[in-house]
């Protein structure tokens, strides 16, 4: 089978499933050994290349660990499999600690503010955005970010420790960088990856990129001068994370689709057929929410836009060929809470239906328009997904504690 550029991801179910049939064979011993070598943005063959669809839910996580599973067995797919885990694990942990994203967003939004106050912050500031920093390898996966949306993950651990403990940039407004340019970018996963680098995740527990380190997994592209890069450096110091929360209960009610029942779709989950009860003969309106431009106070890149636009309109697609009314567009400040309502009553709909969106910017979206829905006699009803629901209780502590109760999730996901 002839490889999908991996360079250019198209926004589809389709294509996240050409990609998962291509990589299939690829997930087990193949993937263990390979995957933490960065060739550059045109040589991504030991990696899946599946972050933008599972980031968007084109494609659903027990899709791809049945996949690997079925291929390989669990065990011969670990890693895979683990690294799927990591991404649910990641949204659980956050969705129990919330104030720990409103910490974040806070500290970029003050940043934002006194920039322009702070001349050296600024100009470091612009030149690591740039890749004009001076060191060589860090600067060389700048501007891939900035050009293809997308880090091999290895490149974003040396990244962000370089940004961090090299260059002495504030973590937010790395993490911030990253969110604004990255295609597959995850609140929960880009938000608690640079905290677990910078040492605040598991506090006294940072990475450090290392020079021998960097020129070993790119296999000599890059050969830093240890003497420029922080080897040896101590951790940043904050609050400690706080306790976890009880995760949300799933709504198990039986879904009736009764006349004025309507569906909202957020950037966080777009495959509505999978959707338990879900008919879409049976809606009188279906609503597109884009919030890619919520990911920062600052210029969020065109091609994340891009992207996340197409994906929900290849979702809206194929809801409407299966039967939904066409769907409506929501964008900018049309995607406001107010907005939202006035589409549910011009649709006449007395309940909205909406894939449970986890901490992050559709979540703050949603959690305005359920206030302005109220106020006009609308019920909005989140669906939270089993797969969520049964993972999240497990992601009060560590991950390695995750892990263990990996075999009783894929069990009761019939994997």
């Amino acid at each position: 089978m002839t490889p999908p550029d991996p360079s250019t991801p198209h926004p589809s179910r389709h294509a996240a499933l050409d990609r998962l049939a291509w990589f299939r064979p690829r997930m087990g011993a193949a993937y263990a050994a390979a995957r933490n070598i960065d060739l550059g943005p045109t040589r991504r063959e030991g990696v899946s290349g599946l972050s933008p669809y599972l980031r968007h839910r084109l494609l659903l996580e027990c899709e791809a660990v049945a996949a690997a599973a079925s291929a390989h067995g669990p065990a011969g797919a670990e890693t895979f499999i683990q690294e799927v885990f990591w991404r649910t694990y990641w949204k659980g942990w956050l969705e129990r600690r919330p104030g720990v994203w409103r910490a974040y967003r806070e500290a970029v939004q003050d940043r934002a503010a006194t920039i322009a106050a702070e001349p050296d912050l600024a100009a470091r500031l612009r030149a690591a955005e740039a890749g004009e920093t001076g060191l060589d390898c860090f600067d060389f996966w700048a501007r891939e970010l900035v050009e293809y949306g997308y880090l091999h993950n290895h490149a974003r651990l040396w990244f962000a420790s370089l940004w961090i403990f090299t260059l002495r940039l504030p973590w937010e407004l790395g993490a911030d960088f990253f969110l604004r340019f990255l295609i597959d970018g995850d609140p929960a996963s880009n938000t608690l990856g640079w905290r677990w680098v910078a040492g605040l995740q598991t506090p006294g527990k940072h990475y450090l990129a290392r020079a021998e380190n960097i020129a070993r997994f790119t296999e000599g592209r890059f050969r830093p001068d240890p003497a420029d890069l922080a080897e040896e450096a101590e951790p940043l110091v904050g609050e400690p994370p706080p306790g976890a929360a009880p995760p949300p209960a799933p709504d198990r009610a039986p879904l009736r689709l009764e006349a004025g029942t309507g569906l909202l779709l957020s950037e966080e989950d777009l495959h509505p057929e999978s959707l338990p009860g879900l008919a879409p003969r049976r809606l009188a309106a279906v609503a597109l929410m884009s919030c890619a431009a919520d990911r920062s106070p600052g210029a969020v890149s065109p091609s994340v836009e891009r992207f996340t636009g197409a994906a929900l309109q290849d979702a809206g697609g194929r809801l409407e060929a299966a039967g939904a009314p066409p769907a409506t567009r929501l964008d900018g400040d049309r995607a406001s809470g107010r907005a939202l309502a006035e589409w549910a009553e011009r649709a006449g709909l007395r309940t909205v239906l909406t894939p449970y969106a986890p901490v992050g910017p559709a979540a703050e979206r949603l959690a305005a328009a359920q206030a302005a829905l109220a106020e006009r006699g609308i019920a909005l009803r989140p669906m939270l997904r089993e797969w969520d629901a049964r993972a999240w209780g497990h992601a009060d502590r560590g991950f390695f504690r995750f892990r263990k109760a990996i075999p009783e999730l894929m069990r009761a996901a019939g994997l």
